[in-house]
């Protein structure tokens, strides 16, 4: 994580928490414990040993995305993939003036909330599979056998490639790799 937090792209955004820090269902946000940091980096702090915060076991996060999550996730969720904003925000369906309408009210609403928190699961899956954040990023975006050549960040813009995405990386962990 500190590796991330250091690259030049990721500190251009440092004074952007202070201000979505105000707003948003994860207000105070200042230690690396948003959602896609959690999506990303592990399920610490497990529930009864089912892996899963209380802060966001299902129902929580199913309300916090219906809320909308704070800019500052959209930002994280960038600095994890290490992709370019402008590359990022078509996947996310996010246009440049929506954009600075969502960077001025601090939050995002549902529906891009929804596509951040699916990239940022798609990225901490494959962490775990490939077992370091840039061999994830590395394979994330490259072409892939086996989704006919597609790179998974862009076959994943729909909920259906996302899963698909999903399950060969989960072939890819049992060594059914096709």
């Amino acid at each position: 994580m500190k590796k991330i937090a250091t690259k030049p792209h990721a500190r251009q955004f440092s004074g952007m928490k202070i201000v979505q820090a105000k707003s948003g269902p994860l207000a105070g946000n200042k230690d690396q414990t948003g959602v896609v940091a959690f999506c990303v980096h592990g399920k610490t702090g497990s529930v009864a040993g089912k892996g899963v915060s209380p802060k966001f076991a299902p129902f929580n996060l199913v309300q916090i995305i219906h809320d909308g999550l704070p800019v500052q996730e959209l930002y994280d969720l960038q600095a994890s993939l290490d992709v370019p904003m402008e590359q990022l925000f078509p996947m996310l369906g996010i246009s440049k003036t929506t954009h600075h309408r969502r960077k001025a009210s601090g939050k995002l609403d549902a529906g891009e909330s929804d596509r951040v928190v699916r990239f940022a699961r798609l990225m901490g899956k494959a962490v775990e599979v490939m077992e370091s954040e840039e061999n994830a990023r590395r394979w994330l975006t490259s072409p892939q056998v086996g989704l006919g050549g597609a790179v998974p960040l862009a076959f994943a813009k729909t909920e259906v490639g996302a899963r698909e995405v999903e399950d060969l990386l989960g072939r890819i962990e049992y060594g059914v790799y096709s």
